[in-house]
């Protein structure tokens, strides 16, 4: 399903994504050479940040194992100039040397490839010295493990390098160390040439030849007289379109993946209109931080999907694949496809679960992915997220599943560790409860003077008695000191809350006094008869935290109401 997937995607973009057999290379670095074959200098490749280099269109890379395999007109320092960090890269190197020789037999009248052959029939260690007698040397010897790179050719006085030139490209059709026989292709169906290795797809922290699918040569792996890929038989244009697709939404400036830690999510859409397009914007911006965006306009988004306002077709559908690094593969973590339209009710019902009162000033989304995981993590970073946590929390928004306890459970330890509840935790006890106890009493987005749960009158009453400390003292101890004995074990806690509260209260002045004491009658009139429980367990701990968190809003929001009318009046 994945690489169905994946391939039915390139069919879809393939007017914007390279032809078959072609691929856009980062290439750091190019070789000028003279008409005659004589190295004259470097030219950099790289961008302004050195962190990235130019794209070529150039003959597809080739899929390695343990053997040296060249690619075409251009690969890493050890094949085009027999220098690496690792030992002995001279096999590389006449390996990249025979495969032009090889070339230049197809077309001996090929100017470029005659040029090439003269630039290699120098004395190695003497072209060596040249390179390194180079300006630019220094600079490409100490980036020799980044992703740009890659060295090619370019002559002088012309505009393109040798590697993309598509009459070279084209004498290079002989895939027959990437190849095997022909055979039924698993994922198109058809007769093919069946690929015995696949190309690189590595993501973030795998290694540059991490692939999606690959196989061990006599590791248990070979059955039936069968070698490599011939165990699960991929044709040659299937293979190229599922790696291609890989490779694009990969890319830095990629708009359908994201990152969580070591995790890699890629995303897309079975179409290419402009609703699709707009669509998988929105996923992006709700995904990533979703800081830079307008919040309101990604929710939009979600419901004009949901509700039919933009017209999508019934098979339109959304696919989002969870990747991670595994030694010198890469492994699926997770894999999911569903009608876009459930996806976008789905996206809708954690808008909703997720919903809670907000009075901070600053209205900064809290119900992204990343601010979800950075509430429940020590340091606040979403990258230091529990392992298998990014994927479970994934799952419960795409799919509509109930959150996961892990989440919830977090959010309490980090509550309970820091005192301090904040929006988003509040918002991933809430929706974690709501989900689970569907058939309940849900807990509502704001005070619920009805709610009569135990640990949520618990939590309004010691909100309460925290605000008489602070307005009579100007000082909050209260929280420091009782809030997680109150949260767990109440019927230990309150009768001394209480006692301090009775003596905070009468600094107070009357309409205060009466205020909080009408309140505290109100909250305790809802309690059980038998009065404070004796001991609350991990749910009744989280409706206590709302509770709290619900009747704190409520109090700073009628005191907010009440001094705005005292400033109208004064004027």
């Amino acid at each position: 399903m994945i690489l169905q997937a994946l391939y039915d995607y390139y069919q879809r973009h393939q007017d914007s994504l390279p032809s078959l057999g072609k691929e856009l290379k980062e290439i750091g670095f190019i070789l000028v050479l003279s008409d005659e074959g004589e190295f004259l200098y470097f030219e950099d490749r790289r961008t302004s940040d050195k962190k990235s280099a130019d794209k070529f269109l150039v003959r597809k890379s080739v899929g390695r194992s343990s053997a040296p395999v060249a690619n075409f007109l251009y690969d890493n320092s050890a094949y085009v100039m027999c220098y690496s960090e690792k030992p002995d890269p001279e096999k590389n190197y006449e390996v990249f040397i025979k495969k032009i020789q090889q070339t230049l037999e197809k077309a001996p009248d090929n100017v470029d490839l005659q040029r090439l052959a003269k630039y290699y029939s120098h004395n190695r260690e003497e072209q060596l010295a040249k390179l390194q007698a180079d300006p630019l040397w220094e600079e490409i010897n100490g980036c020799l493990n980044k992703k740009y790179s890659f060295f090619s050719f370019r002559f002088s006085g012309e505009d393109m390098i040798v590697a993309e030139k598509d009459e070279l490209i084209s004498l290079d059709l002989d895939d027959s160390d990437h190849v095997s026989t022909d055979g039924l292709c698993l994922i198109t169906g058809e007769k093919d040439r069946i690929v015995e290795t696949t190309t690189a797809t590595s993501i973030k922290g795998s290694q540059a030849t991490a692939k999606l699918v690959s196989f061990q040569v006599n590791s248990g792996y070979d059955s039936y007289g069968k070698r490599q890929g011939g165990n699960a038989p991929i044709g040659k244009k299937a293979e190229f379109a599922y790696t291609t697709s890989l490779n694009k939404m990969l890319e830095p400036d990629s708009k359908n993946k994201f990152h969580i830690g070591n995790r890699t999510f890629l995303f897309w859409t079975s179409s290419t209109d402009n609703v699709a397009t707009d669509f998988e914007s929105a996923v992006c911006d709700f995904l990533n931080s979703g800081i830079e965006a307008d919040p309101q306009k990604v929710k939009d988004m979600f419901m004009s999907i949901y509700t039919g306002v933009k017209p999508i077709s019934a098979d339109d559908r959304f696919y989002i694949l969870g990747l991670s690094p595994n030694s010198a593969r890469i492994a699926v973590n997770y894999w999911a496809e569903l009608p876009l339209k459930d996806f976008a009710r789905n996206i809708l019902q954690h808008f909703d679960d997720f919903k809670i009162i907000d009075n901070r000033k600053e209205k900064k989304p809290y119900e992204n992915l990343r601010s979800i995981l950075a509430a429940v993590t020590l340091g606040g970073k979403a990258s230091d997220a529990i392992p298998n946590l990014p994927e479970a929390v994934v799952k419960s928004i795409f799919q509509g599943l109930p959150y996961p306890f892990q989440l919830y459970a977090a959010a309490i330890r980090r509550i309970r560790a820091e005192q301090e509840v904040g929006i988003t935790r509040a918002a991933i006890i809430k929706a974690y409860i709501n989900r689970i106890y569907n058939y309940h009493k849900k807990i509502t987005d704001m005070l619920d003077t009805t709610c009569n749960y135990p640990g949520y009158l618990c939590g309004r009453w010691f909100a309460v008695i925290e605000k008489i400390q602070q307005d009579a003292n100007n000082i909050n101890t209260v929280k420091e000191r009782y809030f997680n004995g109150a949260s767990s074990t109440p019927a230990a806690v309150f009768p001394t809350l209480i006692n301090l509260s009775q003596h905070h209260i009468t600094k107070l002045d009357e309409g205060k006094h009466i205020f909080y004491e009408k309140l505290v009658s109100e909250i305790a009139e809802l309690l059980p008869t038998d009065g404070f429980p004796t001991q609350l367990d991990l749910i009744e701990q989280g409706r206590f935290i709302l509770g709290y968190y619900h009747q704190k809003a409520a109090l700073y929001t009628s005191n907010k109401s009440k001094n705005e009318n005292n400033q109208s009046t004064d004027n």
